[in-house]
């Protein structure tokens, strides 16, 4: 299993099935993303295959991030 002390971990291209899993989300949520905007960045290799790097599902963890209930997520 490869860990954070590979130079590669976060850059490296995953599938919808292990980017779904990495935030704990359902694949279907990300699909649904995708259709309608807000979810993370994506990479589009061909017409039915989509991958996610960890430094683009971080970034987008980031951005969500807020203090309390009435705060707004950064954009």
């Amino acid at each position: 299993m490869q860990t954070q002390t590979n130079p590669d971990y976060f850059d490296r291209l995953i599938d919808e099935k292990e980017a779904a899993s990495y935030l704990c989300y359902s694949v279907r949520a990300l699909q649904n993303w995708r259709v309608r905007g807000g979810g993370p960045h994506f990479i589009k290799v061909s017409g039915r295959s989509v991958r996610y790097t960890r430094r683009d599902l971080q970034k987008w963890i980031a951005a969500k991030r807020v203090a309390n209930t009435g705060a707004e997520p950064t954009k």
